[in-house]
């Protein structure tokens, strides 16, 4: 059994007006948390109208 504690971190991934955002926009995010020692473990969209997701880290506690 694994006593591994995390924690996680939530990132909004700002869009622009039209609701889109760039794919290295994304890849930057994703880059810059992993340097700190957080891994992506999902991306979240709030609704299918709205293009502002969510991107999920963890990483051990």
């Amino acid at each position: 059994m694994s006593t591994t504690q995390w924690r996680y971190l939530a990132v909004e991934l700002k869009t622009g007006m039209l609701g889109g955002y760039k794919v290295e926009q994304l890849q930057e995010e994703m880059d810059r948390h992993g340097r700190l020692g957080w891994e992506l473990v999902n991306v979240i969209h709030s609704t299918p109208t709205v293009a502002s997701p969510v991107l999920v880290f963890k990483r051990p506690a």
